[in-house]
Parts: C-alpha cells; sequence; structure tokens
C-alpha cells in the first residue's frame, strides 16, 4: 500500500508511519519545515516540502502524486482560532479536493469526541475548534471518497497497550498516542471498514479484533 500522510511529522502521523513502513508499506508525506525531513529519511518515509495552508488543491494533488490512500492527521494544537479553521477545516476541504484530483480513492480523518472535555468549558477556542472539526467530518461524509472518520479520546504520551475499545459510539477518555496509530495502520488495511465514524478509547479488546468486529457485513 502506497499511503500519504498529511501530519507525519507530528506525533500520531510519525508513529503511524513507523507503522505502515514495518509492515512493508510506501509512506510519505507532507512536512513544513525542511528540517523536518531527516526523521522521515530515518524512518524510510518520503517527504513532501509545503505549507498546507498556502498550497492550492492543485499544488497539494501534485505533492501527493500516486497514492493509495490519504492520512489526515494534522491539527493547528491550539495555536487560536485562525490556524484551527486554517488547518483542521480549510485544510481538511483542501486535501479532499487534492485527493480527487490525484485519484486517491481512500481519506482516513483524524477528528475528536464530539463532546470531548465539554464538562471543563475550556472556552470559545475549545468551542470554535469542536465546530470546526465537526464541520470537516461533514465535508468527507459527502465527498464521495471512500472515506473513515477516527475520533479518538484525549491523546497522552504512555506506552501503548495494544488493545482499545473501538466503535460508532464509545465514552470519551484517554488513548495513548501509539494505539491511535496502530488502529489507523489496521483501519487502512481493512478495506470492508468504508464511510464509517469510528470512536476510539482504552479497552480490553486487541487492536485487530477491534477492527475487524467493525466490518460491516451487509
Amino acid at each position: 500500500m502506497n499511503t500519504f500522510i498529511i501530519g507525519i511529522a507530528g506525533k500520531v502521523g510519525s508513529l503511524l508511519a513507523r507503522e505502515l513502513i514495518a509492515r512493508g508499506d510506501d509512506v510519505s508525506g507532507l512536512v513544513r519545515k525542511p528540517e523536518q525531513r531527516r526523521a522521515l529519511a530515518e524512518l524510510g518515509a518520503d517527504d513532501r516540502l509545503g505549507d498546507l495552508t498556502a498550497l492550492s488543491a492543485d499544488e497539494l494533488a501534485e505533492l501527493i502524486g500516486p497514492a493509495d490512500a490519504l492520512v489526515f492527521t494534522a491539527g493547528a494544537g491550539g495555536a487560536g482560532k485562525e490556524a484551527t479553521t486554517a488547518i483542521d477545516g480549510d485544510g481538511v476541504v483542501k486535501a479532499i479536493e487534492a485527493a480527487r484530483l490525484a485519484g486517491v480513492p481512500r481519506f482516513v480523518l483524524v477528528s475528536v469526541f464530539p463532546e470531548a472535555w465539554r464538562e471543563r468549558n475550556l472556552g470559545d477556542d475549545f468551542d470554535h475548534y469542536i465546530a470546526v472539526k465537526k464541520t470537516a467530518d461533514i465535508a468527507l461524509t459527502t465527498s464521495g471518497l471512500d472515506w473513515v472518520i477516527l475520533r479518538p479520546a484525549a491523546l497522552t504520551d504512555a506506552p501503548g497497550q495494544d488493545t482499545v475499545a473501538l466503535g460508532p459510539a464509545e465514552t470519551h477518555g484517554e488513548i495513548p498516542r501509539a494505539d491511535v496509530a496502530r488502529t489507523l495502520a489496521h483501519l487502512l488495511h481493512e478495506p470492508r471498514i468504508s464511510r464509517q465514524i469510528l470512536e476510539l478509547t482504552t479497552g480490553s479488546t486487541p487492536i485487530p479484533d477491534a477492527v475487524r468486529a467493525n466490518v460491516r457485513t451487509r
């Protein structure tokens, strides 16, 4: 499989690249800073240098090139409303159009639980973030592509447990980034999971079994 990752220099993106390369897949991704290239080369991934917010859909499609799947894991990371809109919102819409132009059929989007941390009253910026993520989800579900949306719980840097809870609706909690990346790798390699929104959190089911349990039989 040939996979292009937008957000490959981030924590989940780089972990996913490592997982896919270990499977023998070809992996490339978009990086914004030249200094990020060395880490990708050490992983065995190819880089494409460009700023998601500045590229046109046509330019992004050229950078993507031929691929079997596109994974969008990029995010503004709390940099404010303008950056959230540009990356988490407009960036997804641009990537959808670029996937169409490049002939990439499968699009996997890392999103967020709609109710994430609502009890914490984190303010207008976080409310804006949740609204933008929902708008991006809608854009993908209406795109006509072979899409999957994964909504992980709050991300941690704890060691992966290789067991999760995965389904259309789960309770928001926490999940190690390593387990998110491993779940993404399994989802990419399970073509029978298509046009589904899945929520992911810590649990007791081995990741391969959790993914298989969400395959639609009809």
